[in-house]
């Protein structure tokens, strides 16, 4: 499954391959005997985090009110069984590859499991490769550091964070292709105007806008003008099974909810407003189930699980030039179909061998389903597949549900229906054969990739020894912490794949009677060292913004020092971090290690 593990030349005949796009990849290119009749769509895909198909107005749920999402169902088509993935890196992989996210890599979501197979061509570069200007604003979730970075999987602009997740929504640390920048305002608010301006920007190109927001997702942080409607509001609808979610939890998630659908309803307005609305395809979909018991029209299952209610998501496709407004569309799709669809909608041929597991939907939404194909739709997660057809689905422990007759997967009728649960038990063998391969986890962390001179190594990343510890159990968004005597180390494994000097940044904090640390960082025999001069004991950011008790690590902003330089060869090792010498109680807290090529 994986080409690639960790080898310079594996990288560079990889990346060369995606810019010539060569055969035995699954490039597109736009085909060139097409009669040119129309200018190409433009699209815009939305995607949200952790919200349920439950969490819209169109779905049902009266305690909220989602008109502008709900307007793409009205004015073009609704898939009413969608699916995606449990959580949030593998359906990202999907909608990216239009293949299941075991065939890319993908197999958590932090700490690198979440980074995407260097040979899987996504539909950017799809996109890019046909002439489109490319952007996206948002939550990343498939790799950092070059060649896995968006700007290097073919986005020209990309503005927003690489992690799994945030710890803080206002005025946060974000990036600009590459750069760290700071937010500015409510996050959901920020990425949405600066997707706006892409789009003002390119408004006489067909262009490619993706704007995968962070929000329902924790922390439980949205704008107080949101929030007063729900505050201390008694809700309606609440999820129906045994369990009860939490209803401050609920009240900050539909909140949230309400934020975005006022933002998409930003970006519709601006499509009016510049005359392009007609020949833009909008989609809005989510990336899993709620992250709460809350109400989700009575199906099983919330994120992290392979049943209904963890992977059926909310899925709303508009373009008034060839959607008839109102379009139901009954069978059953998934993230899988976005990139052949898109294709398909766009002129854009699919050439080489690389096999999509996801089919056009094209004449579907174009109300043309007569030879529509029986179909299986497979979920994956923590060691468990489910498969969905569009009558039964076989969940993770092999019983088997009629989802017409029990939506909510109440009756196991595998004793009623032998052929059938027998049929889609083979059928999870075989795709699990054909998917799946036992293999160990073996990519490290790239250093000085060619595509660009800096290098972010996060905490997430990285693993700590002796006293030092993470700042909390959740990895994307921590730091390291607790740093009480020179026995602890912070180590990342690395290849570096550009030999060279490079500059040695360490984003930290430390206080005022801490000062005096000696810090080293080696690789090998080579190793630079610096003392820590100035304090810069910053406050905790997240926690007073938290409409609910946040799981995630607190945050803070870290300030920069420049240790030196290092000399790095290259090839596989360990990058490693030490205090050598703490005269207080306390080394420092660890954000980032940055290490800039030196070109001179």
């Amino acid at each position: 499954m994986h080409k690639y593990r960790h080898s310079t030349g594996q990288f560079l005949v990889l990346v060369i391959g995606v810019v010539l796009a060569c055969a035995g990849q699954a490039v597109m290119a736009r085909d060139q005997n097409a009669p040119v009749t129309a200018p190409p769509p433009n699209f815009v895909i939305f995607l949200s985090d952790d919200q349920g198909w439950g969490d819209l107005s169109s779905s049902g749920n009266t305690n909220l009110s989602t008109p502008n999402i709900d307007s793409l169902a009205r004015d073009g088509a609704t898939f009413d069984r969608f699916y995606v993935c449990p959580v949030c890196s593998p359906t990202r992989a999907e909608f990216l590859t239009g293949r299941y996210h075991p065939r890319g890599g993908v197999f958590s979501t932090s700490a690198g499991g979440e980074r995407l197979d260097l040979d899987e061509v996504t539909i950017a570069e799809a996109f890019k490769a046909a002439g489109y200007v490319t952007g996206a604003f948002g939550k990343w979730h498939n790799g950092l550091q070059w060649p896995y970075h968006p700007n290097a999987r073919g986005f020209d602009e990309f503005y927003g964070f690489c992690s799994g997740h945030w710890g803080n929504y206002f005025d946060p640390t974000l990036e600009h292709n590459g750069t760290l920048v700071r937010g500015k305002g409510f996050i959901i608010d920020d990425l949405t105007h600066q997707a706006m301006n892409f789009v003002v920007a390119n408004r006489n190109k067909p262009f490619f806008c993706y704007i995968p927001y962070n929000t329902p997702h924790s922390p439980m942080q949205v704008p107080d003008r949101f929030y007063k409607k729900f505050e201390g509001a008694a809700l309606k609808m609440q999820h129906q099974g045994r369990r009860r979610g939490n209803i401050l939890h609920t009240r900050a998630a539909l909140a949230m909810c309400e934020n975005i659908d006022w933002n998409v309803g930003r970006m519709l307005k601006k499509l009016d407003e510049l005359g392009i609305a007609d020949n833009t395809v909008v989609m809005y979909f989510s990336d899993n189930g709620p992250n709460g018991w809350r109400w989700n029209g009575g199906m099983k299952g919330r994120k992290g699980s392979t049943d209904e209610g963890g992977v059926r998501s909310p899925c709303m496709i508009r373009w008034p030039k060839k959607i008839k407004p109102g379009v139901k569309v009954s069978e059953i799709a998934a993230a899988i179909d976005i990139l052949p669809t898109f294709a398909d909608i766009a002129g854009i041929e699919v050439m080489g061998d690389k096999k999509l597991d996801g089919l056009s939907l094209k004449s579907l939404l174009m109300g043309k389903s007569d030879e529509w194909p029986e179909r299986m739709i497979f979920s994956r997660w923590n060691n468990g597949t489910s498969v969905r057809t569009q009558r039964y689905r076989l969940d993770g422990r092999g019983r088997l549900f009629d989802m017409i007759d029990d939506p909510g997967q109440r009756k196991d009728v595998s004793h009623a229906h032998p052929d059938a649960a027998s049929r889609l038990s083979r059928a999870v063998a075989d795709w699990r054969k054909d998917v799946l391969t036992d293999w160990k986890e073996d990519r490290p962390f790239p250093v000085g990739h060619s595509g660009s001179k800096v290098t972010y190594l996060p905490a997430r990343d990285g693993q700590s020894a002796g006293c030092v510890k993470r700042s909390n159990r959740y990895p994307n968004d921590s730091f390291f912490t607790g740093w009480t005597d020179i026995g602890g180390r912070v180590s990342w494994d690395v290849e570096v794949l550009t030999a060279g000097t490079y500059q040695v940044d360490l984003y930290y904090t430390c206080s005022e009677k801490d000062l005096g640390v000696v810090v080293e960082l080696s690789m090998g025999d080579s190793r630079v060292r610096g003392t820590i001069t100035e304090a810069y004991d910053a406050p905790f950011l997240g926690r007073k913004n938290d409409r609910f008790p946040r799981q995630e690590s607190e945050v803070k902003y870290f300030r920069p020092m420049t240790l030196g330089t290092i000399d790095l060869k290259a090839g596989r090792g360990k990058l490693v971090l030490r205090a050598i010498d703490i005269p207080g109680d306390l080394a420092m807290d660890v954000r980032y290690i940055v290490l800039t090529r030196n070109e001179s």
